[in-house]
C-alpha cells in the first residue's frame, strides 16, 4: 500500500497557488483513476483508489502547509505505514518551471511543508520535486509561492499533472523512472515524422524530340535537278 500526499493549503483562494501544485496533483489522480470520492479525514480529505493492483490512498492535509506532518503522520499510523511507503507531491522552487525530478530522502531545503513532515516522521519519504521556478530573491519567496500560476504557465502546468497521472502506477509500484518518463513524454511529445529528410527522385530525363521520317521520293533524277535550280 502507497499513501500519496499532495501539498497545499486548504480553500478557494488558494486553489490555484503555485505552493498548491501537490493538491493539484494528487487531484488528477483521483479524477483519471476512478478513486473513491474525498472525504474528510486525518485532519485533511482522502480518496482511495487502486493503481496497477496497488492500493493507494491519496490525502490531502487540510492542516496549512505548516503543520502538513501532522496529518500525514495520522494517516501513517492508522494505515501502519513506514515513510518509505509514502510520495509527497510538492512546489520546488529550485527547479525551473515545468522541470520535474523524484527524490527519495533528503533535507526539507527551507520548505515549510517538507519542514513539519521532518518533524513528524523524519526524513526518509520520497518526494515528487514539481519545479515551479524561483523569483530571484529568497525574500521574495512567500509571496511569490502564495500566488496563482499566470495564464502563460497554463499549458505546461496541465500537461505536468497529466504526465503525473499518466506514471502513477509505476509510481506506485516504485518505479521513479517510468513516472518521469510518463512526465517527460507530456511535457516534450516526440515529434511527428521521425525528422528524416524524404529524397526526390532524379526526374527522367525528356525524350529527345522525334524527327520525322523522310517520304519515299518518287521524282525522277531528271525532275530532281531542276527542282534545284527553281
Amino acid at each position: 500500500m502507497k499513501l500519496f500526499v499532495g501539498l497545499g493549503n486548504p480553500g478557494g483562494k488558494y486553489a490555484r497557488n503555485r505552493h498548491n501544485i501537490g493538491f493539484m496533483a494528487v487531484e488528477r489522480i483521483a479524477d483519471d483513476h476512478g478513486f473513491s470520492p474525498w472525504r474528510g479525514k486525518f485532519q485533511g480529505s482522502v480518496s482511495e483508489g487502486v493503481l496497477d493492483g496497488e492500493k493507494v490512498v491519496l490525502l490531502k492535509p487540510e492542516t496549512f502547509m505548516n503543520l502538513s506532518g501532522q496529518s500525514v503522520g495520522e494517516a501513517m499510523r492508522f494505515y501502519k505505514l513506514t515513510p518509505a511507503d509514502v510520495v509527497v507531491f510538492h512546489d520546488e522552487i529550485d527547479l525551473a518551471p515545468a522541470k520535474l525530478r523524484v527524490k527519495q530522502g533528503g533535507g526539507h531545503a527551507g520548505h515549510n511543508g517538507l519542514r513539519s513532515l521532518h518533524q513528524h516522521i523524519g526524513p526518509d519519504y520520497a518526494r515528487v520535486r514539481m519545479g515551479v521556478g524561483h523569483p530571484g530573491h529568497k525574500d521574495a519567496v512567500p509571496g511569490y509561492v502564495l500566488k496563482d500560476f499566470p495564464k502563460a504557465d497554463e499549458d505546461w502546468l496541465d500537461d505536468m499533472l497529466r504526465g503525473c497521472s499518466d506514471g502513477a502506477a509505476a509510481l506506485a509500484g516504485g518505479d521513479a523512472g517510468r513516472f518521469q518518463n510518463a512526465v517527460a513524454l507530456r511535457l516534450n511529445p516526440p515529434r511527428s515524422g521521425g525528422g528524416g529528410k524524404t529524397e526526390k527522385s532524379a526526374p527522367e530525363p525528356k525524350a529527345a524530340p522525334k524527327e520525322d521520317a523522310p517520304e519515299d521520293d518518287a521524282r525522277s533524277p531528271l525532275q530532281k535537278l531542276v527542282d534545284r535550280f527553281r
